[in-house]
């Protein structure tokens, strides 16, 4: 039997979304789409479409660390990718498991509200997210208002996110993909911060409601490039790159933010 090409296996640490737009569903797909393969350890069961979270059913910590654990003492991983975690418990967890896969890295998402204004992380866990999992992400993905909490800083402009991305480099990340969609203006500008350097990622803002799920899109889609073996700025790159036309080409559904193509790239 002739051995299967390496796929690049991510295991996801996060929330379901039963809108399909958005958690472990939009990790899946984007895995999938990019060619990777997808497992996961689901955190919590969401109720969730595209006007907003109405409901959220924690998994017990034994069957997500189960989950976890399963996966990586058969299947294995190259990346593992954090989403929502909801509490402090859930944070302390995931950073015992990323600990027991030393080597693989980590794309940590600090997923803390929807995009409908649900809260998904509780304030008691912003601290230890900073001190527990900051400090083991490969790379960490925060928007500007995440990147506020993280830091105490005021994120408006790109300079500010440039500032907090340095200050969460000196919290322990190695890398640091700063999105500037929230940041006023016609472009937005993304900035991958190491500390050897900066790249900008930026384009033309989109002018769409089809917005849900972009944040978990481009951490699974930098994860899968991570586990396929590209390094770290050509994983960003072909992320950006991907989620940019799955938001031009959005199927359109729901009444709310709505969610992404994730299948474009399989249909080309």
């Amino acid at each position: 039997m002739t051995q299967a090409p390496h796929l690049g296996r991510v295991l996801v640490l996060a929330g379901s979304d039963s809108g399909g737009g958005a958690g472990i569903q939009a990790d899946i797909k984007t895995i999938t789409a990019l060619g990777g393969y997808a497992a996961t350890a689901i955190t919590a069961v969401t109720v969730q479409n595209t006007l907003g979270v109405t409901g959220v059913h924690p998994i017990p910590l034994d069957i997500v660390e189960a989950q976890a654990r399963a996966v990586l003492d058969d299947i294995g991983a190259d990346a593992l990718k954090t989403g929502m975690l909801g509490d402090a418990a859930m944070v302390e967890l995931v950073s015992r498991i990323l600990d027991s896969a030393k080597g693989i890295p980590a794309v940590i998402d600090p997923v803390m509200v929807a995009k409908g204004g649900a809260s998904l992380l509780a304030e008691q866990a912003v601290g230890a997210l900073r001190t527990l999992l900051i400090p083991r992400a490969a790379l960490l993905t925060p928007n500007a208002p995440e990147a506020a909490v993280l830091t105490g800083l005021s994120v408006e402009t790109t300079d500010d996110l440039r500032r907090a991305g340095e200050a969460l480099l000196e919290l322990g990340a190695q890398a640091l993909l700063m999105k500037g969609g929230h940041i006023a203006g016609d472009r937005v500008v993304d900035l991958l911060i190491t500390r050897h350097g900066e790249t900008a990622f930026e384009g033309e803002r989109i002018d769409t409601r089809h917005t849900h799920g972009t944040g978990c899109t481009l951490a699974s889609a930098c994860a899968t490039g991570l586990a396929q073996g590209l390094t770290l700025t050509e994983s960003v790159a072909r992320a950006w790159n991907y989620v940019h036309e799955a938001m031009l080409r959005a199927p359109g559904f729901g009444a709310g933010h709505g969610p992404l193509d994730h299948g474009w790239v399989v249909r080309r």
